[in-house]
């Protein structure tokens, strides 16, 4: 689009002073005869890719088209009104050309959109947008334009690290606006503010954050300048818009400002954009630094030359001109996050709210961390390509660490979201640790990764690195009924990821040479174990007694519920594989390779069904390595068709060109993995397990001058399976790539075919990680509570399976608490046989739940993981009781206050009682379902001790069985300001329990913020209420 000037070399040589910073060097390689290798990648990357729609299980992609160069802090991009992260390729109107972008989940940045308009500024600048089409649009490396229709202006746009160029052609006219939205993020802002100096410059800030309606916050600063002065200026706070002046300086949430040029005599304005987070003069010093001059060419060549510096870390030689604009795109995707976050002096702002600037080998801060979707993959595939920035990205963390005092899981900017469960970050670490990222502070790093897995957060401090920490010690597992609430309990889910989290501190320990910390971690790495159900062959959530939920592993989650209980984003049959640490003894706990390959088939015969289908959802991080699953159990062909198929089916280089949330470069980057053949299976270790190659050529330049070269002189879309492989040019039959070639190089040789090998790698499986397991696994059935009348009995199933491979006898023993027998009451069996007993409930036994725990031990009376059975005593009366008696730690007996969205609460002491004092408006809670299933209308009498103060109204609004009224209103109490508690009493003729009201709860008091409670009682009768009264004295 704009050419390079003689002399206009400048900001080339900056380039190459980037590259260098960046540890890159130009590489060369040879290709095979016949297979020209990629010298120039830039031209491949089309950013338009992943700005669209996947479909119904995918949504918005969210990539964006603007210009960045790699880990830019300025992502200087097109937004259009409907989309939650900036742009959507299905849209015709753009709201302005904001300056920070990421492919998130929710609602955040686009921070202070700019748009070009033509005349009046009209009564509402604010929601001003303007028209254009995709056939005026270019977006390439470095490089962003686009006409927008309404006013005929054409706006390009360039950037460097912290700074833009535009070049913004009017039609001749003396009313050429530039709207300047700095109250516009796309969560809203707190604060804003917009200032001219002089006339060819303007300065301002914008106060947001509170991403997926978390607590964060960040202020960004920016500064504008222009190649001419404006003519006229004027600002707006959100609802008036002042007259136009010479100046503008307006504070206000939604503040804004227009400047007004004449293009009579000159139709193009150029103007310069720059950002910091430490002040507006930091954002003038980036400026000033980063792009002298006026003029286009230079910063776009600079830009391409930085992106084919860092994309020709792997070059790749044939396939068709698609694969390669989609390879070459998603390793562009793969690089742009974490972002930037240091200015060009080194400042930028703590988790401490103080300045900091980097020091020792540290020569950048970055921020925006998608950590539980970038573990998995990204991290090795930066470390091995970049180190040094890999170091950055790890020191970074760490000082988030040092200033914060907790490791983060979901940093965005300088502020915890606390977004996500797991631990990420410590196999993000780790997995950048081994692949070569190793100049940053690892005691330091391992001191806050041992602080995230043991110790729970202060009372009412508002971050917790592991949710219910101290549970997962205790148990060994996270109890489903006291796990983390967000769609869903996630107990199951979150155990796995801690577990292997525990494994990623153990592997990065032992590097250190902290062997002892690294044996502790290892055997922690297998709590895994203590979830999975031998009877149903399936990893589950369990709750505090020890028992596993009624049914098989997978249930079907209801109609309108995002995933199954147990499990975050997904459910049991997409979590089942999600133990890459130890995959040979989860294959062996399932019933061996044979059974494991007809469950795999049925699972991969759809492969991106989103979270309530019993099959692969591709889209979602905890699927990623799910497809080499075959390379462990014998059948590596079918890990190569089914990685083919994904590769085929879900990518292409459109808009709508991936099956899921790019997710800051996470999907991104397991299609380059794919594409080259390889996968980083287990996070903290090098391991690369091998589907098979869809190029003939490819060489990855490694940091040390050695390169991997990747030979497939047969690969095409319809040749997936390997035959048979070399390294070095000596037979290799293992599915894993062998470690040493991460540090020496290596060339491997593919022989790829259109059938299958069923002999190739089937009997050599990449590493699994056994340190610490248990040989068997116990369990018992029926699972669930079993519903049973005083003086009945019911027949019951002890059970267990071998989890490493040859096993002994297991010892087992059931201890019955009183009222309850089981007969025989202890035994001996091997792993894969059961045992019949018979559990007995006495004529006087007390209505309520009655777990029945079974412990297992080996012959050297050494524990392993056992089950409950637990039976449930129904009441004459037919009522469900429930309460909940709140204060600092609530006690819950079959009733939970849910603290989420706008309901949030304090603990305080009034009155001589405890009790929660609310934050918002509301406070919400939710029936145990096993008690309430929903279904049918109820009659449900609420008891609420609440603390008399003021003269306010206040009621119930609950979950009505009327499928219309989730916030169907009860009758109100007015208080009278005694000052003393009291307790209203509410009745519900037709309570639903469905669930369906913010955070699943099934009602909620509409009490308005500094109401006090104390205690909540529910009686719950009709329909299929599981008649059991949980409180103390019903």
């Amino acid at each position: 689009m704009h050419r390079v000037p003689t002399g206009s070399w400048r900001l080339l040589l900056a380039a190459a002073a980037v590259l260098l910073a960046l540890g890159v060097a130009t590489p060369s390689a040879a290709a095979a005869p016949g297979v020209s290798l990629v010298t120039n990648p830039a031209q491949y990357v089309d950013p338009m890719i992943g700005t669209g729609n996947g479909g119904e299980q995918v949504g918005q992609i969210n990539n964006f088209p603007g210009p960045a160069v790699p880990f830019g802090m300025l992502q200087w991009s097109p937004d259009t009104p409907d989309a939650y992260a900036g742009y959507s390729y299905d849209s015709d109107q753009i709201r302005g050309f904001s300056l920070t972008h990421a492919s998130v989940g929710c609602r955040q940045f686009g921070d202070v959109p700019i748009l070009p308009v033509v005349g009046d500024v009209g009564t509402a600048p604010w929601d001003r947008t303007e028209k254009f089409s995709h056939d005026t649009e270019v977006a390439r490396t470095g490089e962003y334009g686009v006409t927008l229709a309404d006013s005929g202006v054409r706006a390009d746009l360039t950037s460097a690290t912290r700074t833009g160029l535009a070049a913004l052609t009017f039609p001749a006219t003396d009313k050429a606006q530039l709207l300047v939205k700095a109250g516009a993020s796309l969560n809203g802002d707190q604060a804003a503010a917009v200032r001219t100096i002089g006339d060819h410059e303007v300065v301002g800030s914008a106060s947001t954050g509170q991403f997926c309606g978390h607590q964060n916050n960040y202020t960004i600063y920016y500064a504008l300048q222009f190649d001419r002065p404006f003519t006229a200026a004027g600002g707006w706070d959100g609802t008036t818009v002042g007259t136009p002046g010479t100046s503008i300086d307006v504070s206000s949430p939604r503040a804004g400002g227009y400047l007004t040029f004449d293009t009579r005599a000159n139709q193009v304005l150029h103007m310069k954009v720059a950002i910091s987070f430490v002040s507006t003069e930091g954002a003038q010093r980036n400026m000033a630094a980063e792009i002298p001059g006026w003029d286009l060419a230079p910063v776009e060549a600079a830009a391409r030359q930085q992106w084919d510096g860092v994309l020709s870390r792997i070059q790749v030689g044939g396939g068709t001109a698609d694969q390669l604009k989609t390879f070459y795109t998603s390793l562009y995707h793969s690089l742009l996050y974490p972002t930037t976050f240091s200015d060009v002096d080194g400042r930028y702002p703590g988790f401490d709210a103080k300045v900091h600037s980097v020091s020792g080998h540290q020569r950048v801060q970055y921020a925006n961390y998608s950590l539980w979707d970038t573990y998995r993959c990204l991290a090795a595939l930066q470390a091995l390509l970049l180190p040094d920035v890999g170091s950055d990205l790890a020191q970074s963390l760490v000082n988030d660490a040092a200033q914060f005092g907790w490791l983060p899981k979901w940093p965005v900017m300088n502020g915890e979201s606390g977004v996500m469960n797991g631990d990420n970050v410590t196999p993000f670490l780790a997995s950048l640790h081994a692949f070569g990222a190793q100049d940053f502070d690892t005691t330091t790093a391992l001191k806050y990764m041992l602080k995230g897995a043991t110790t729970p957060a202060p009372p009412n401090f508002p971050y917790q690195e592991r949710e219910g920490v101290a549970d997962y010690q205790t148990y060994g597992y996270v109890p489903n009924d006291r796990a983390e609430q967000g769609h869903v309990r996630t107990g199951a889910s979150q155990t796995l990821e801690y577990a292997i989290d525990d494994f990623a501190i153990s592997r990065f320990a032992g590097a250190l040479g902290k062997h002892d910390t690294a044996r502790t971690y290892a055997g922690r790495s297998q709590n895994w174990q203590n979830i999975f159900d031998g009877g149903t062959g399936y990893l589950r959530p369990k709750d505090s007694t020890g028992a596993f939920p009624a049914g098989p592993g997978f249930v079907a989650p209801p109609a309108g519920q995002f995933g199954q209980n147990g499990f975050d984003e997904g459910n049991a049959a997409q979590y089942n594989y999600l133990v890459p640490q130890n995959m040979a003894g989860l294959i062996t706990a399932m019933g061996g390779p044979a059974a494991v390959n007809l469950r795999a088939d049925a699972f991969f015969q759809l492969l991106n069904t989103g979270p309530n289908l019993p099959n692969q959802w591709s889209g979602n991080e905890p699927d990623f390595a799910t497809p080499w699953l075959y390379d462990y159990t014998g059948q590596p062909w079918k890990t190569q068709e089914v990685v083919r198929r994904i590769e085929a089916q879900l990518f292409s280089a459109t808009p709508n060109g991936e099956p899921g949330n790019d997710d800051l470069g996470a999907q991104s980057s397991w299609y380059v993995w794919a594409a080259l053949g390889l996968y980083p299976v287990t996070p903290g270790t090098t391991d690369l397990a091998f589907a098979s190659p869809l190029f003939p050529k490819a060489v990855l330049h490694l940091a040390n001058g050695r390169s991997i070269t990747i030979d497939a002189p047969a690969a095409a879309a319809d040749h997936p399976y390997v035959t048979g492989l070399s390294v070095d040019g000596k037979r290799w039959d293992k599915t894993y790539l062998p470690p040493s070639a991460l540090r020496t190089g290596t060339t491997l040789k593919f022989d790829l075919s259109a059938q299958p090998s069923p002999s190739w790698g089937a009997t050599s499986s990449p590493p699994s990680y056994s340190d610490g397991q248990v040989a068997a696994i116990g369990y018992t059935s029926p699972t669930g509570q079993v519903r049973t009348a005083q003086g009945a009995s019911f027949p019951a199933t002890i059970g267990a399976v071998a989890a490493a491979g040859r096993s002994g006898p297991v010892r087992w023993r059931a201890q019955p608490p009183a009222g309850i027998t089981v007969t025989p009451s202890s035994g001996v069996l091997r792993p894969g046989t059961t045992a019949g007993v018979t559990v007995a409930v006495a004529a006087d036994a007390p209505s309520g739940y009655h777990p029945v725990p079974v412990s297992f031990t080996d012959t050297a009376g050494h524990a392993l993981p056992g089950a409950t059975i637990t039976v449930t005593v129904p009441a004459a009366d037919g009522k469900a009781t429930t309460c909940d008696t709140l204060g600092a730690s609530d006690t819950e007996c079959g009733l939970q206050r849910l603290d989420n969205g706008d309901g949030h609460s304090a603990p305080v002491t009034v009155a001589g009682r405890s009790g929660r004092s609310t934050s918002d408006g509301y406070l919400y809670f939710g029936v145990t379902d096993d008690l309430v299933p929903g279904g049918t209308p109820y009659t449900a009498t609420i008891d609420v001790d609440y603390l008399d103060q003021g003269t306010g109204s206040w009621n119930v609004q609950y979950d009505s069985s009327d499928p219309n009224q989730r916030y169907q209103g009860s009758s109100s109490v007015t208080d009278t300001g005694t000052g003393t508690w009291k307790t209203a009493t509410f009745t519900l003729p037709d309570a639903g329990f469905g669930n369906r009201e913010n955070g699943s709860a099934d009602f909620r008091l509409s009490v308005g913020a500094g109401f006090v409670v104390s205690r909540v009682h529910v009686s719950v009768s009709g329909g299929n209420v599981l008649a059991l009264h949980l409180c103390p004295g019903d």
